[in-house]
């Protein structure tokens, strides 16, 4: 039987993401669509949710660049289903549900191990999933450092592996932050915005650009990979900017 990951990542807001492939995902039939009907918190799409939720909220704020990669996974994810949108909401249940405590951690994660525990390659990919959660933010907050050490301790990722996923992940973050800021006017344009207009129109304006510049779309138009990459650089771009103008209006 044919499987197929549900995700990792579709889309993430900035370039390193763009070398991840589809791997086996139990339980997904890419040919016939599942009709899931059983409990989707003990499955392997709820489980990953379930840890996303932990990641997510351990600094005690989901950002808004976060909330934009969260709703496209459970959207990648529900869309290997046959009722879809069932499925959807049930994720977007559990995500709710599971980010309001962190008691719960390694049980999660145990279960996830027992049903990936002979696809190595795959834990790491969730595990370098979970990171890019709590470093897109630019701070990998002490909360979050140990949420993933736990996680990362349960699904038997090896030292060195998980070194390297982090380091991988704050050298590219500490590198963006780095760089030249965005002038105001520059990032007016790059948004097609005038600094006249209100912020939800601006704001609009901005999620209307990360569709355009999507992945996971401009993979689906058949572009080749110079295409998906300029795509990448100009989500990276258009984040920049619309960081610019929020912290201006004290957003």
């Amino acid at each position: 039987m044919k499987l197929i990951v549900l995700l990792f990542v579709g889309w993430v807001l900035y370039t390193i993401t763009r070398n991840y492939k589809t791997e086996d995902y139990n339980n997904i039939n890419i040919d016939t669509k599942e009709n899931f009907t059983g409990d989707i918190s003990e499955h392997e799409a709820g489980l990953l949710v379930a840890m996303m939720a932990k990641v997510a909220k351990a600094d005690g704020n989901i950002s808004e660049l976060e909330a934009e990669v969260l709703s496209h996974t459970f959207t990648d994810i529900s869309s290997y289903f046959k009722n879809d949108n069932e499925v959807r909401e049930q994720l977007k249940d559990i995500f709710k549900k599971e980010k309001e405590s962190f008691e719960n951690v390694l049980d999660i994660a145990n279960k996830y191990y027992n049903l990936s525990k002979r696809d190595y390659s795959k834990r790491i990919l969730v595990m370098e999933y979970l990171i890019n959660i709590a470093c897109i933010d630019g701070d990998f907050s002490h909360t979050e450092v140990m949420i993933c050490e736990d996680i990362a301790n349960a699904l038997k990722i090896k030292k060195a592996n998980y070194d390297a996923i982090v380091n991988k992940f704050e050298t590219f973050y500490q590198n963006q932050a780095n760089n030249k800021a965005t002038s105001l006017q520059d990032a007016y344009k790059i948004l097609n915005s005038e600094e006249n207009q209100d912020f939800k129109t601006i704001k609009k304006n901005y999620r209307d650009l990360v569709k355009q510049y999507h992945p996971d779309i401009v993979t689906g138009r058949g572009a080749n990979q110079s295409t998906i990459d300029d795509a990448n650089r100009k989500l990276q771009e258009i984040n920049e900017a619309y960081e610019v103008i929020k912290t201006h209006l004290g957003k």
